[in-house]
C-alpha cells in the first residue's frame, strides 16, 4: 500500500502530467557530456510513485547521467522501532535500489551511488546511534543528511506536510547534533528558503570545516507576498556572502518547485529549454559566479520538478546556461563538484 499524505501535502506539488510533458520535443544538448545528479528522490506515495523504473525512464531519456544521488524524502520509514531510528529504513530502502544498478543490468547508470538520509539533528549527542545505524544499512554508500530548516512566518510558502520551528539552525541541540554529524565526517545538505540564507551563514561560520551543501539555489521564494523582482537584491546579498564560506557548495536547480513561482506549470503546452535558462540565468549565474564551478552542482530535483518540466528539458537547460563555460568549468557543474563533494569514487 502506497503511503498516504494528507490532501494539504499533496497541494504542495504540481500534478506531473505525462501527456502535458511529451508535448514538447527537443534535440538533446552535448549529450556525451557524462552527468552526476546530485539530488533526486524515490517514494510510493499515494496517487505519486517514483521508484526505479521512473528513475531509469528519465535518466535514460537521452542525456548521458552515469550516476545519482539519492536525497531523503520521508520515504520508506521503518513501521516499527524506536522513532528516531525510523528513517534509517529510508537508507536501507535506497541501498538496495543502488545495488540493483550496480548489478549493471540497468546499463552503465549508478543510481543512488550517494545517499543523503535523514537523523534527527534535535536529538543532541543521541543521534550518533542513529548515524551508526545509517552506515551500517548504506552499504558504504551513506554520505551525510539533510535536515530541513525550512521555515516562513507566511503558512501560505510553508510545506504543509513538514513542519519545522524556525530557527533550528540556531538551536543548541541542533548543533550539538551536528557536531556529533561533523566528527564522523559525513555532510549536510541544507535545505531553506531565501530569508534565512543569513542563518545558514552564521552557521557556517560556528562549523568552518564542516562539508555543507544548500539545496535549490538557496530557496527564493516567488509566491504569496513575495515578488522575484523585490526578493532578487537580497538573495543575491546573501548568496555572496554565504560563496565567502570555503566549506560551502550550492546545488543549481529546484526552481521548479511550487515555492518558485515561475509559474512553468501554466501554459498549455510545457517549457522549452530555453524558457527555462532565460527565466533562471539570473539566478543560476549569480550562484556560478560567487561560488565558482568547483563549488556549484546542476541538480535535477525529481520527480518535485517534475509537474513543471521533463528530464531531458531541464538538462538541456542547464547546459544552455552552462554555454560560456569552458570545458573543465563543464565538467565541474556537471560531473566533478558532486562527485568530490559526495565521495564518489570510481564514478565518470
Amino acid at each position: 500500500m502506497a503511503q498516504p499524505v494528507s490532501a494539504e501535502h499533496a497541494a504542495n506539488y504540481f500534478a506531473v502530467r505525462s501527456d502535458w510533458l511529451a508535448r514538447r520535443k527537443e534535440p538533446i544538448l552535448e549529450p556525451e557530456l557524462p552527468i552526476v545528479d546530485p539530488h533526486h528522490h524515490l517514494w510510493d506515495r499515494e496517487n505519486w510513485r517514483y521508484l526505479l523504473d521512473d528513475l531509469l525512464a528519465d535518466t535514460n531519456s537521452g542525456h548521458n547521467i552515469v550516476a545519482t544521488v539519492f536525497v531523503q524524502a520521508h520515504a520508506m520509514h521503518r513501521a516499527d522501532g524506536p522513532e528516531e531510528m525510523k528513517p534509517v529504513g529510508e537508507t536501507e530502502f535506497v541501498n538496495g535500489v543502488a545495488a540493483m544498478t550496480a548489478s549493471g543490468i540497468y546499463g552503465k547508470i549508478r543510481a543512488c551511488a550517494g545517499i543523503v538520509g535523514y537523523a534527527d539533528l534535535t536529538l543532541g549527542s543521541r543521534v550518533e546511534a542513529v548515524l551508526e545505524a545509517h552506515v551500517r544499512a548504506g552499504g558504504g554508500r551513506f554520505r551525510g543528511i539533510r535536515h530541513i530548516t525550512a521555515y516562513d512566518a507566511d503558512p501560505k510558502v510553508r510545506n504543509p506536510g513538514f513542519s519545522f520551528p524556525p530557527g533550528l539552525l540556531g538551536d543548541t541541540k541542533f548543533r550539538e547534533g551536528f557536531a556529533v554529524l561533523h566528527r564522523l565526517g559525513h555532510s549536510f545538505d541544507a535545505w531553506l528558503y531565501h530569508p534565512q540564507l543569513n542563518e545558514l551563514v552564521s552557521f557556517a561560520d560556528a562549523f568552518p570545516d564542516a562539508r555543507i551543501v544548500m539545496n535549490h539555489c538557496g530557496g527564493p521564494v516567488g509566491i504569496s507576498s513575495y515578488r522575484h523582482a523585490d526578493v532578487f537584491p537580497g538573495w543575491k546579498a546573501s548568496i555572496e556572502a554565504l560563496a565567502k564560506r570555503p566549506n560551502v557548495h550550492v546545488k543549481l536547480g529546484g526552481l521548479g518547485m511550487r515555492i518558485g513561482g515561475f509559474g512553468f506549470e501554466k501554459p498549455a503546452d510545457p517549457p522549452s529549454s530555453q524558457m527555462l535558462a532565460d527565466a533562471w540565468r539570473p539566478y543560476i549565474e549569480t550562484c556560478i559566479t560567487a561560488f565558482g564551478p568547483k563549488r556549484a552542482m546542476f541538480e535535477s530535483n525529481f520527480p518535485v520538478d517534475k509537474g513543471s518540466y521533463s528530464y531531458w528539458v531541464f538538462w538541456n537547460a542547464c547546459k544552455l546556461l552552462a554555454k560560456g563555460a569552458s570545458a573543465s568549468e563543464k565538467a565541474d557543474l556537471f560531473l566533478g563538484t558532486a562527485k568530490r563533494f559526495y565521495r564518489l569514487d570510481g564514478i565518470g
